[in-house]
Order: structure tokens, then sequence, then C-alpha cells
């Protein structure tokens, strides 16, 4: 089955594929660790109903009840770049001045704005000395949360308030159009909440998908994740596949992080999850209340340098969103 409206074989042939240098993933994350004051590492992303805010709790149970195929399929029509669709143009700067004060209701470690949060993620990247597509990776990874300009909170996207409801812009995704799995989900018991899980089209180990017909080919939780991707490919962006993954599937936890899925990969997918995995170490531990990057260190040191990777990955100037 494909989902996306752009055949990934199509993608991939029209992206520019640069030579990356080997990264390895760190076994050591106290390496890439800014954020140490604030937590222990086994204290991030503990997710249980007596200690998770009300609102995190929340908005999984509304994300497992509300995400189905359906209103995935009513999303990609929605938010679709088909035959010159968009809904705004702009700059990838006005596009962040719009995020500025946008808070992810289903984080439970950091109240921060999600500007901060892109900021320490690109920094963190770039002082680890990762190449410049990556650190570019990291600024831009979330912004597909600009949905909640053109969103309702009966879709899931108003991201005015952290009280919002937001299941349809950030949170673990999942795959639709087959069985969720227990193991691998925050709040397993919300997955009886869900539709689908009565629909015997949809509740079966591989529902709608055929074996190993890889992670592209998948449906996942609609968010911003997947809008991001699509926005940077329909903008022919130059970015590397191994960072259209990372943008496309960092959210995807019980993927990447958990193990699941393996009946639905393809080969070539177990290299890709491991790109995935790098930038989450850094998405998760550069979190930091303490480490403000934005005002004039922004303005004077941050932006000219980004604002040149932006021109180099085809990504300077108005865009379509």
């Amino acid at each position: 089955m494909m989902s996306s409206e752009v055949s990934p074989t199509t993608i991939n042939q029209t992206q520019t594929k640069q030579a990356q240098p080997d990264i390895e993933i760190p076994t050591d994350f106290q390496s890439i660790q800014t954020n140490a004051g604030t937590k222990e590492l086994s204290e991030f992303r503990t997710y249980d109903d007596t200690t998770s805010p009300v609102r995190v709790v929340e908005h999984y149970r509304d994300m497992r009840t509300f995400q189905t195929v359906e209103f995935y399929k009513r999303m990609e029509e929605k938010y679709s770049f088909e035959n010159g669709k968009f809904r705004r143009m702009m700059t990838i700067e006005e596009a962040l001045e719009e995020l500025e004060n946008y808070v992810d209701a289903s984080d439970p470690d950091l109240d921060l704005p999600n500007l901060l949060h892109l900021l320490q993620t690109a920094e963190g990247i770039r002082k680890a000395g990762h190449p410049d597509w990556l650190q570019l990776t990291g600024l831009l990874h979330d912004m597909g949360k600009i949905m909640f300009l053109w969103g309702t909170s009966e879709d899931g996207q108003d991201g005015y308030s952290p009280n919002g409801k937001q299941w349809a812009l950030g949170g673990d995704t999942f795959v639709l159009g087959c069985q969720i799995p227990n193991e691998a989900v925050v709040f397993p018991e919300f997955n009886k909440c869900n539709p689908d899980m009565s629909d015997e089209r949809y509740n079966s180990k591989f529902g709608v998908y055929e074996p190993n017909c890889g992670i592209d080919n998948l449906m996942w939780a609609w968010g911003h994740d997947e809008y991001m991707y699509r926005m940077l490919v329909a903008n022919g962006t130059t970015l590397p596949r191994e960072g259209l993954d990372m943008i496309r599937f960092h959210s995807a936890y019980p993927w990447h992080d958990k193990g699941a899925y393996r009946h639905l990969m393809k080969e070539e997918d177990y290299e890709r999850e491991k790109w995935v995995q790098l930038f989450n170490r850094f998405d998760l531990y550069t979190k930091d209340g303490e480490n403000e990057l934005r005002g004039d260190k922004m303005v004077k040191e941050l932006w000219p340098y980004y604002r040149g990777l932006l021109d180099k990955y085809g990504l300077g100037g108005k865009l379509k969103w």
C-alpha cells in the first residue's frame, strides 16, 4: 500500500544525494547531553497516569482515540501540496516567529517554547561536530507544528496554549491501518479507544499492509513530522534522505526506540533507523530551560550562520507551507 502523495522512489531520485561522512551513534549519551543538570537520563520520557502531567495523559488519550485511517486521509488532503496547493508563503524565519510561543502539550520533560528547543537541538549537533545538513535538520525538525495556524481544536491542532488540543501536532506516532502494539506505545491502555481497533480491516498484525512493504509505505499518525517532510519535498530541498528521514520519523518511538513494526520493514530500513536514532539523542538530551539561545545571541550569532545553511540546501526565501 502506498500512502504518500509523492512516490518515495520519485523522492529519492530527485534528491541530491550527498557524500556523507561516517557518523557513529554515541554509546555514551553524556557525550552529547547538554541538560545534565536538569534530570538523570533515566528520568526522561517517563509516562504514567500518576506522575505525568494531566495534559500529557489527556493528549495521548485523545491521540489514540482520534488518530485513524480516515483522519489521516482527511489531513493528507487538507495539507496537500499536489497541483501547486499550499496555504501560505513564508520564509523559515517568518515561520519560526509564528512558532516562537508554541509549547508542546505532549512533552513530559520541559515546557520549552518550540523555537528555543529547535535552536538547542541544532546547536547541540553543531557543537558535536556533525555536518551542516544535520545541524539544519535539528533546526527544522519540529517546524511542522506550524499546522496550528490552519488547524482547529477539533482536529487536534490548537497550538496556542499547552492546554489546547494538539493530538495531531505532536506526540509519539504509531502506524495506522494495523494493530497498535501494546508493548511499544506509551499508555497502551488507551489503544482500545481507537475505533480502527474494532475494524477487522485494520486490527490485525499486518492490517492493510504487505509484509516488508517498507516504512515509506506506512501511514504514521498524522502530525508535524509527516507534514514537514512533505513540505520540504514540495519545496525541492536538497537535504539528503538521512535528514528527511530524521524529520519524518523522529516521533516514531514505537519503531526506532521500542523495535516495533519489524515485520513491515525492508532491509534498507534498518540502516535508516540508525540515523533517526542518532538524531533523537540530540532531540531529547539537549532540552534545557537554562540554555537561552534567543534574543541578541540568536540575531547576531546564530541567524547569519543558519541563513547560509538554508540557502545551501534550497530553503532560502519564501517557501510554500
